[in-house]
C-alpha cells in the first residue's frame, strides 16, 4: 500500500502540474472561446478531486500519520476555494461584462491557491516517499513485549 501512496501521490502533483499548463492554455488561446478553459476546467474538477480521494485513501491504508492524511484532503477544499474564488472573480465585473481591478484582485488569488495546492501535494508526495523507504539496515527491532522476539 505504502508504494500505491507514492505513485498516487505522483500522478496528484503531475495532475497539479498540468493544471497551471492548461490554465495558460486558456489564457493563450486566440481567439479565447468558451472552451479555452475546457482542460483546466475538467481537471481541477474532476481529475484532481478523484486523485485527492485516492490519495487520501493509500494514505490511510498505508497507515500514515494523521497529519499526512490530513493534507492528503487538503487539496480538496482548496479546489473548492478555487471554484469560489473564480466565481467571485468572474461576478466581480462591471455593467459591460468588463473585468474590474476588484475582480483581477480575486482572481490573482486563484493562482495564489494554486500555489499553496502544490506546495501541499509536494509536501504529501515528500511523505509518502518516506514512509515508503525501507528502514536502516542496521536497525534494531524492539519487542512489543516482554519475552516476545522482534
Amino acid at each position: 500500500m505504502r508504494r500505491a501512496f507514492v505513485i498516487v501521490s505522483l500522478l496528484s502533483l503531475a495532475a497539479f502540474a498540468l493544471q497551471f499548463v492548461f490554465a495558460a492554455v486558456g489564457a493563450f488561446t486566440k481567439p479565447a472561446g468558451e472552451g479555452a478553459y475546457a482542460l483546466h476546467s475538467v481537471t481541477g474538477m474532476a481529475v484532481i478531486p478523484v486523485l485527492t480521494l485516492l490519495t487520501t485513501l493509500f494514505a490511510a491504508l498505508a497507515k500514515a500519520p494523521g497529519r499526512i492524511i490530513g493534507l492528503a484532503i487538503l487539496p480538496l477544499g482548496l479546489v473548492v476555494v478555487q471554484s469560489l474564488i473564480a466565481m467571485l472573480a468572474n461576478a466581480s465585473t462591471d455593467a459591460a461584462g468588463v473585468s474590474t481591478p476588484l475582480g483581477l484582485t480575486i482572481a490573482g488569488l486563484h493562482a495564489v491557491n494554486g500555489i499553496v495546492a502544490v506546495h501541499v501535494v509536494v509536501g504529501v508526495h515528500r511523505a509518502a516517499r518516506k514512509l515508503a523507504e525501507p528502514p536502516p539496515a542496521d536497525a534494531t527491532p524492539v519487542a512489543v513485549r516482554e519475552g516476545e522476539p522482534a
